[in-house]
């Protein structure tokens, strides 16, 4: 699978080309359009409890789509739902990724995403605890909100990101989860931040320009009150 990005950064679509019969697996309602002889099949990828675990734990959907290419080859055009950037991600068996809640999009067949636990860090910065991880050999489009910054960190230094900014990271990555201010709760209220990551290189992180969670909240606020 080769991917060609578009309309990047505020609207991006990928276009994924396929060689003849190679299949991709993207997000449910993720395709925009694709071409002439691409056949669709939707199912629970991986069975009913994987398809639980994805959808329940993920935040994914239950139903995965496999497109696959006719013998001359094709091509599938696949963007996130909110506005915003993407990137072609590449996987290699030696370097797994955690990818949060939303930010898969699309992968090559040489590619297994599951669900997994991203641990209390995620849960307490009220991602959600439980992402995917992505490993195999291939690739992984991704989806953000706003625009990507990819970070790439030596051996021991350190950065500490906001959660709700984390798209994905080296699963071989060291982190901690604290609150971003120290002390006492109300702190973190006065300065209307959370939980952060202290991630230590060496390792790869992923991060979107635009909080997902805080226009969310944003949004039923002014809804609430109009």
């Amino acid at each position: 699978m080769k991917v060609q990005l578009r309309h990047s950064p505020a609207s991006t679509v990928a276009r994924c080309f396929l060689a003849g019969g190679e299949p991709m697996r993207v997000e449910s309602g993720a395709m925009v359009a694709h071409s002439a002889g691409v056949t669709l099949q939707a199912k629970a990828e991986g069975g009913i409890l994987a398809g639980l675990k994805r959808s329940m734990l993920a935040g994914e959907s239950f139903f995965v789509s496999t497109f696959t290419a006719p013998p001359e080859g094709g091509w599938v055009d696949v963007a996130p739902a909110l506005p915003g950037d993407m990137l072609n991600l590449q996987i290699t068996q030696e370097r797994p990724f955690f990818i949060s809640r939303g930010g898969w999009i699309a992968n090559s067949s040489g590619v297994q995403v599951e669900g997994k636990w991203g641990g209390f860090a995620n849960l307490f910065g009220g991602e959600g605890g439980f992402g995917l991880r992505a490993h195999g050999a291939g690739e992984v489009v991704v989806g953000v909100f706003g625009a990507i910054d990819v970070i790439d960190l030596q051996p021991g230094e350190p950065i500490t990101i906001d959660t709700g900014h984390v798209v994905a990271y080296d699963l071989a990555m060291n982190f901690t989860i604290r609150r971003a201010v120290s002390g006492r709760s109300i702190q973190s209220l006065k300065s209307g931040e959370g939980f952060v990551f202290d991630f230590t290189g060496p390792g790869r992180v992923l991060l979107q320009t635009r909080n997902p969670g805080a226009f969310a909240a944003w949004a039923g606020s002014v809804a609430s009150s109009s």
